[in-house]
């Protein structure tokens, strides 16, 4: 799966990582809900880290689908609510 981060380029990841970083998503979603600034924080650059730590740089030249567009390492809490789906960042 391709994923991009804002700012950053994309990534591809095995489809394997998809339970790492579906489980960092719900965190951050439950931290989103209750209002929580540094887990929220914590958990997106976590989530950010785990796809740039599993997935290989595409070079900069290349355009393909994002399966996930996720929200640079400085989204604010309001920015990242305004990406979300009712599953969080990542569907599923």
């Amino acid at each position: 799966m391709i994923v991009r981060i804002m700012g950053e380029g994309q990534r591809e990841l095995a489809d394997s990582h998809f339970a790492e970083l579906n489980r960092l998503d719900d965190e951050l979603l439950s931290e989103m809900e209750s209002g929580d600034e540094a887990g929220f924080r914590r958990t997106l650059g976590a989530l950010l880290d785990a796809v740039r730590r599993l997935g290989t740089p595409l070079p900069d030249d290349a355009l393909e689908p994002s399966a996930l567009i996720l929200p640079s390492p400085d989204a604010t809490l309001d920015d990242v609510r305004r990406m979300l789906s009712g599953d969080g960042l990542i569907p599923g």
